[in-house]
């Protein structure tokens, strides 16, 4: 039987690490890099007689996510202990949410794919809670040690869970990469998956197409969207070879181990009744007012949704484009400045260079879009004079490295200043370009008696024997009329 005679029913649960300061129920600090056990203060570890105090921000940062996806934020919602043991986990439970989170429902609209082949899906969501990480266990890379770290403990979480909406590896990135570029637009999380920030458990499971649903594994702690791809494709063959072979799937936690691509088996799934999970009786019952909600929706950003539709109603760019622009809040205010600066009649080439060129430039160089050494008002500069015919693309290219190399001085003028200083100006008289064409035509007897023959790359050679006799300046429509009279008289 082949894959296709299955289905993928893919579920993920995220923990995003709230950027507060201190912890979710200490004054302890949240930075990252300390010393270990530098940071687990009393409460985190749970010492007798002292009583956990809920942190204002962290409930702060889950309505706001809540409101930006358009989910319930619960007017009243429980903290419980969830009861288990682990060697970094030193209270022996978590303070986590179970039956009242504090945000229930909500969905996320996801691009899959691109080119032709690219559509749209809506993720729903189950709910986002809040509760406390875990410390951290070190493996000693001598005498086979390993000590426990607890700065970690404490530390603010958001566990956000989907329904088992996703159908493919790719649907299953998507959805991830579309929820931590949201966290970090409404700044809620900083999304450092290298430092734990925003880590990912797949619920994997498969069945027959329209079938019941099959038997789970979670795939844990996940930091990067290659790892998550890569455990859920084997996975997915796993659960597949395994059922087409006469064997059974045991409902299960298992771990991707990178270096051979495999999952394997860490323990046997809980379910929630083995977390024996009751109410904290050390923390009262959250109330979130509508007051504070409404205060909370007011000081929202933009949303990437929002601003994309507006890209595409407003700005006439593709769905694509849009999609692409928006993958991160840093990119979108690029490119919103940049056209802010040049207007909105050229937001498609403002597009094309902030995906194109400036994108290329940036990962060569391993810099954010923030760091650009080119401003959104110099990038507007530049593609002024493209459209208004002073320079071509071509030109453009070396205004724009000049740019980047801190030519030109600061602001919209930057790259005027670049043309006039390199003598950069378009020709664009007709008398001068036909002057220009006539020499490579004379010079050139073989090229023009091959096009006359039907071999059109003669003709693309012509034309760059004139860019490079007028050294790149000469309009290339021009170019190519002049030429396309000359040869066809």
């Amino acid at each position: 039987m082949s894959r296709s005679d299955w289905e993928v029913v893919i579920g993920l649960e995220i923990h995003a690490q709230l950027n507060t300061a201190s912890k979710i129920f200490s004054g302890a600090s949240t930075a990252f890099g300390a010393e270990p056990n530098r940071q687990a203060s009393a409460v985190d570890i749970a010492l007798p007689g002292v009583l956990p105090v809920l942190n204002r921000g962290a409930v702060e940062r889950a309505i706001r996510f809540g409101l930006a996806i358009g989910a319930t934020v619960a007017p009243k919602s429980v903290f419980a202990r969830k009861n288990y043991f682990y060697p970094d986990l030193p209270k022996g439970y978590q303070i986590s949410q179970f039956e009242l989170p504090v945000v229930q429902g909500g969905a996320i609209t996801i691009r899959v794919g691109e080119g032709e082949k690219a559509y749209e899906k809506t993720v729903n969501l189950t709910r986002a809670h809040l509760e406390e990480d875990a410390g951290k266990s070190l493996h000693e890379d001598f005498h086979g040690m390993s000590g426990i770290d607890l700065n970690r403990a404490g530390t603010p979480l958001l566990e956000i869970v989907s329904e088992p909406d996703m159908r493919s590896s790719a649907e299953a990135v998507a959805y991830a990469r579309a929820l931590h570029a949201l966290v970090r637009w409404i700044d809620i999380c900083d999304g450092n998956m290298q430092e734990g920030s925003f880590r990912c458990d797949a619920n994997v499971s498969v069945r027959r197409p329209g079938g019941p649903l099959g038997t789970r594994r979670e795939i844990k702690n996940l930091n990067s969207f290659r790892f998550l791809q890569q455990a859920i494709d084997y996975e997915v063959q796993w659960q597949i070879d395994t059922l087409e072979d006469g064997g059974r799937i045991q409902q299960a936690t298992v771990l991707f181990d990178p270096d051979s691509g495999e999952t394997r088996m860490m323990r046997s799934k809980e379910d929630a009744h083995d977390y024996r999970y009751f109410p904290d009786p050390d923390l009262l019952p959250l109330v979130i007012s509508p007051e504070w909600i409404a205060r909370v929706q007011g000081e929202l950003p933009e949303l990437p949704g929002a601003m994309k539709a507006r890209f595409v109603d407003e700005l006439g760019l593709s769905a694509y484009d849009a999609t692409t622009l928006t993958a991160s809040k840093e990119m979108a205010g690029y490119f919103q400045a940049t056209v802010d600066a040049a207007g909105a009649a050229l937001a498609k080439p403002c597009a094309n260079w902030v995906m194109g060129d400036l994108a290329g430039r940036l990962n060569k160089a391993e810099l954010e879009i923030a760091d650009s050494p080119v401003t959104p008002a110099q990038l507007a500069g530049l593609v002024r004079r493209i459209a208004d015919n002073t320079i071509s693309n071509n030109i453009a290219r070396k205004v724009f490295e000049a740019l980047w190399n801190g030519e030109g001085g600061a602001g919209a003028d930057a790259a005027d200043r670049i043309i006039d200083a390199q003598g950069l100006k378009q020709v664009t008289d007709s008398g001068a370009i036909e002057a220009i064409v006539d020499e490579v035509l004379a010079a050139n007897p073989k090229s023009v008696e091959e096009f006359r023959a039907g071999k059109e790359k003669a003709f693309n050679a012509l034309v760059g024997q004139v860019m490079k006799a007028s050294r790149g300046k000469a309009n290339p429509a021009q170019v190519n009329d002049i030429l396309r009279h000359k040869l066809g008289s």
